[in-house]
């Protein structure tokens, strides 16, 4: 293999690893792109998720509110519902009546003794002397005394271990209105944070279109530069040969030599702004800013344009707006939060229902074992006066929801002002366009004839640079105009609500 042929195959290579690499995008995988890796739509996105949790804990107030809980305690002394000195009493009764009834038994001996009849009457009947030797000799001490330790007990119930356990059961009846006007605000949340995210939407979509049609522009310019620096070189050859011939003067082939040099430098400049340009579409699109990318419409020869664009009423761009959409809800959330304001001077009513184990039974003597209860009861609460907080409340929310119905109406105006603005530069840009189409064809037309001539040495080069000038300007102008239709289109989609949203 021969040196020539071995080069030609490392470039050939060379170049088809070049190709490789570089990724070819269209305008619609530009947006995929970037609508998935942008972090403001993903936060956005997470807003909406948070919303609809909040309306789904709104709706939850609707329900009741059951719950169940359990506890242990432990108690240092035991409950006494009497003193130590009752108890004492109570534990020694039996004692104390037995010294009362022996004292009366001797009073009653003495008695019949003191007196002959009854002591004759009580020698004579064995039945009394059986009935008064038996009480004497009986003893109930021990028996109430221990009657008495056994309530003693029981009005000391042994609390050192207390087990609860418990279900409730809680239902709002009226709250005034505060649970209906939280569930909308909850709904109408949810709402915005859907139009917010439509609105960022739609910005990313509009920086992405604006980013890729520039670096459409800049690459068109790079190649005009290009071409005419091509054509400089070809006059350079051109009076390189009429210098020779004497034909031209120096003078001349040094003008074209200055141009040349312009030529070569606008090169430069539109090379390091495509560069810059790819870096920012690059970003936009969540890849490396060194990523090699080349766009499909890089190399159009004309930009392309849409055709005639749909007029809509101001009614229909209203309900398409996120931005409007979204002032309109904030607006009706002060208004469902004048009416939670209004519900703090308004009664509320709830009803609850419980039921309690305890172990020792609180209902059953405190015995060691589990016993239960249940309540139920409705509970009503008037407010009456607090400083008329709730009044200047809902007065402070009155005034806040007529503020965003004012901005609502004055973005109204706005969108209409804008949408009027972007339909007059789009018939000034459409008009900028045939005209610069019309001027680029005859500027061809006669670069064409001036080259021609200036070839053949009939043709001035001051009129052969003069003519490649106007044509440079000429193609410069079209490709300005056609990015410029380009970017009005795309900002009167988003003033009107025409960016549908395929990619969510």
């Amino acid at each position: 293999m021969t040196v020539k042929r071995m080069i030609a195959a490392i470039w050939a290579v060379t170049v088809s690893i070049c190709c490789i690499a570089q990724e070819s995008l269209s305008l619609e995988e530009c947006r995929v792109l970037a609508l998935k890796n942008n972090k403001t739509l993903e936060q956005a996105g997470i807003n909406m998720d948070i919303a609809h949790y909040d309306r789904a804990i709104a709706r939850a107030n609707f329900f009741p509110n059951i719950s169940a809980n359990g506890s242990y305690l432990y108690n240092s002394l035991d409950l006494n519902l009497i003193s130590d000195e009752q108890g004492a009493a109570l534990r020694s009764a039996g004692t104390t009546l037995q010294g009362s009834i022996s004292q009366k038994m001797e009073m009653l001996q003495q008695a019949i003794q003191s007196n002959p009849a009854l002591a004759m009457e009580y020698m004579k009947s064995p039945m009394w002397q059986t009935v008064l030797g038996t009480l004497s000799q009986t003893d109930i001490s021990q028996a109430v005394n221990a009657i008495g330790g056994t309530i003693d007990d029981l009005l000391h119930p042994d609390i050192h271990n207390v087990a609860l356990v418990g279900a409730s059961l809680q239902q709002p009846v009226f709250v005034g209105g505060r649970i209906i006007a939280a569930n909308r605000i909850a709904r109408l949340a949810e709402e915005l944070s859907q139009s917010r995210y439509d609105a960022q939407y739609q910005q990313t979509i509009v920086d992405v279109d604006q980013a890729y049609w520039q670096i459409v522009s800049i690459a068109a310019k790079k190649k005009l530069a290009e071409n005419y620096a091509d054509f400089l070189k070809t006059m350079e050859r051109d009076a390189d040969i009429l210098v020779q011939e004497g034909a031209y003067t120096a003078s001349d082939q040094l003008a074209i030599k200055v141009k040349a040099n312009e030529a070569s430098m606008m090169l430069t400049q539109a090379t390091n702004g495509l560069v810059l340009a790819r870096m920012l579409l690059c970003k936009l699109i969540g890849k490396p800013l060194d990523s090699d990318i080349v766009l499909v419409d890089e190399g159009v020869q004309d930009i392309p344009v849409a055709g005639e664009h749909k007029v809509k009423s101001l009614d229909e761009i209203i309900g398409l707006r996120p931005e409007l959409k979204s002032l309109d809800k904030a607006a009706m959330i002060y208004d469902q939060k004048v009416k939670m304001a209004r519900a703090d001077m308004m009664p509320q009513i709830a009803v609850s229902a419980n039921y309690l184990l305890t172990n020792p039974n609180f209902r059953n003597g405190f015995q060691k074992q589990f016993g239960g209860f249940w309540t139920a009861g409705v509970v009503v609460k008037v407010p009456v006066f607090h400083g008329l907080e709730a009044l200047k409340k809902t007065q402070k929310a009155k005034a806040e929801a007529r503020l965003y119905h004012s901005k609502y109406e004055d973005a109204v105006e706005l969108v209409s002002l804008e949408v009027s603005q972007l339909y007059a530069k789009r018939a000034e840009a459409v008009s900028c366009l045939e005209m610069a189409t019309s001027n680029l064809d005859c500027a061809e037309e006669n670069l064409r004839s001036a080259m021609i001539g200036f070839s053949e040495g009939v043709v001035e080069s001051s009129v052969t640079l003069a003519a490649q000038s106007a044509w440079l300007k000429a193609h410069s102008e079209r490709i300005d105009a056609g990015i410029e239709l380009r970017m009005i289109d795309i900002h009167l989609d988003r003033a009107e609500g025409n960016i549908r949203y395929e990619y969510k």
